[in-house]
């Protein structure tokens, strides 16, 4: 422990105001010492509490707050710590610079590159974040990139950090999913990611992530697509070796496929626990997915499945324009993610051309609906119906529109469907009353004081407030299928506005006629044997009318995780 002076306010009392003036004209040596200090007592209430968490007597009310003081300083230290991060490589590169010009006498021709000095002293620094905060080299420079991005680019999600409106998780996943953007770019996404900060008061790191994506795609359409392109070329499989004889094997494919072969195999868990396995899901899938690498079974029928995918029309035909695509159970994607394969399977082959789908091609090939957008919320609406269980249009349209599970900071796919206003309590079975969520978050009744829907001028769309039993509230909205520049009418850098009567290539004919910012078309049913040729329903914008009687069910992906710290 190090006993840092006190600093002694004007008036002789030492006010936390004065006290904050006195620390910014201290120097890191100083800091660091008061920080010492702080952490001396909290490793002693740590280690020993004693009496501190005596629960008897006490209401519920001061743990509550205690915890969210505790929030509050993790996420100051956090941002402090990024900070910390830049100025300690920064000094190591000054240094090693120093003492390379020292040693070459200060002669130009026997001084290393610069550059040179610059990535011996970043490994030197990564080193050090790694032995201080307990991190691997691979983590600790992952920390130190992300951290040079916020500080250098991301001033507003910084400020929020330190002031404990986002939480590390979020402002470091902000970082890493901006990692290939120009600083320009980057900066402009800070910008308009600090204006929604309230709308993504209760969104988790996956969603922070695809906001990123969606803001970015708009802003810099060409930029996004080139940069789907290059990670295309990266796709590969690994295997890790993991204990008690088991191993991690990871793919990195397209986010298309990837999710067809995930629903694929969710898919045949759920055949294979309904004929009596009662392994779990996961396992179970895990089994399908080694069956059919190593025991694929001759001539196997083609499987019917669908994965959605909401892109505009203009983005379909018109490569040039700036709405990036969602992909259901994943979230945006670069438009030229999924064109390609979109346009080929909306279009028959020519005669004498081979159909890529064999010969079911036809009976299988993809089907295109007709969905609006709300005008100012940019979220699917909305239809009704009279049965309790959500009908399997309903629940398809409670996947797209809501991505992932709504429960606030949960980055788990969408499971179950909910209704906000339970059915007991005379809630009804429609869009406006049903969210996606997970088996966890649908327990809601048991784990939150009150969940609602509200409205909320500033923010227009379909919110729902989660409430705890400590008094704290998080709203959580759909996620967006445009930034803020697409709502606009913007489409961004280098973009094209809507044109009026956009039509694609034979077999799209549904999309004729179709223009403006608030038209949406869904392509379901993606890639050969693996499709659904459904007849779905279509809503129009502001109505509340749609038909709740078609085939299919909705998604069943599992929970994915998340990351805590790069």
């Amino acid at each position: 422990m190090t006993s840092a002076p006190w600093f002694p306010g004007s008036s002789g009392e030492d006010t936390p105001e004065e006290t904050l003036a006195a620390l910014r004209r201290t120097d890191p040596v100083g800091l660091a010492q008061h920080l010492g200090d702080l952490a001396f007592l909290l490793q002693g209430l740590a280690s020993d509490p004693a009496e501190l968490f005596t629960t008897e007597g006490r209401a519920r009310r001061e743990f509550s707050d205690l915890l969210g003081e505790i929030q509050a300083s993790r996420g100051a230290l956090d941002s402090l710590e990024a900070r910390a991060v830049i100025a300690l490589q920064e000094t190591t590169r000054r240094e090693r610079w120093e003492q390379a010009r020292d040693d070459a006498a200060h002669e130009d021709a026997a001084t290393p590159s610069r550059s040179r000095i610059e990535k011996e002293a970043d490994g030197s620094t990564v080193t050090d974040i790694s032995l201080i905060t307990r991190r691997s080299p691979h983590m600790a420079g992952r920390t130190l990139a992300s951290a040079r991005r916020l500080v250098e680019t991301f001033p507003r999600i910084m400020s929020a950090l330190a002031a404990g409106q986002i939480g590390g998780d979020a402002a470091y996943a902000v970082a890493d999913a901006s990692a290939v953007l120009e600083p320009d770019l980057a900066r402009e996404v800070d910008r308009i990611l600090g204006e929604r900060l309230p709308e993504l008061d209760g969104a988790g790191t996956r969603r922070w992530r695809d906001a990123v994506a969606t803001v970015a795609g708009e802003l810099d359409p060409e930029g996004a697509a080139l940069r789907h392109r290059r990670a295309r070329r990266d796709r590969h499989v690994t295997m890790t070796p993991g204990q008690h004889g088991m191993a991690t094997l990871t793919a990195r494919l397209s986010a298309l496929d990837a999710q067809q072969i995930h629903r694929r195999l969710s898919r045949e868990a759920e055949r294979r626990r309904a004929a009596g396995d009662r392994s779990g899901h996961s396992a179970v899938m895990a089994d399908a997915l080694v069956d059919a690498v190593l025991r694929p079974e001759e001539g196997a029928p083609p499987v019917t499945l669908e994965v959605g995918v909401i892109i505009t029309d203009r983005s379909l035909f018109s490569p040039e324009a700036g709405d990036v695509a969602h992909l259901e159970g994943y979230g945006a994607v670069p438009a030229e993610a999924v064109r390609e394969q979109l346009l080929a399977c909306t279009t028959p082959p020519a005669e004498g051309e081979r159909d890529p789908f064999g010969p079911d091609g036809e009976a299988v090939r993809v089907t295109l609906r007709r969905l609006y957008a709300h005008p100012t919320a940019d979220e699917l609406i909305a239809m009704d119906a009279a049965s309790r269980p959500f009908p399997p249009a309903m629940r398809r349209f409670l996947s797209r529109r809501d991505t992932t599970c709504r429960g606030p900071f949960c980055n788990a796919q969408i499971r179950q469907y909910d209704h906000i206003v339970p059915v007991s309590r005379g809630g009804p079975t429609s869009l406006d009353n049903g969210q996606g969520a997970c088996a966890h978050c649908n327990k809601k009744e048991q784990l939150a004081a009150r969940v609602e829907r509200v409205e909320n001028p500033a923010l227009p769309g379909h919110r729902v407030r989660w409430t705890g039993h400590s008094g704290a509230a998080r709203e959580t909205g759909p996620t967006p299928l445009r930034g803020p520049s697409g709502r606009s009418g913007s489409s961004g850098r280098g973009g094209a506005s809507g044109r009026e009567g956009s039509s694609g290539p034979d077999g799209t004919s549904g999309l004729e006629g179709l223009s403006g910012p608030d038209v949406t078309s869904g392509l379901e049913g993606l890639s050969g044997r693996a499709e659904s040729s459904d007849q779905g329903a279509a809503s129009d914008r502001g109505a509340a009318s749609g038909r709740a009687d078609e085939p299919g069910g909705g998604p069943d992906d599992g929970p994915s995780g998340e990351q805590r710290r790069l």
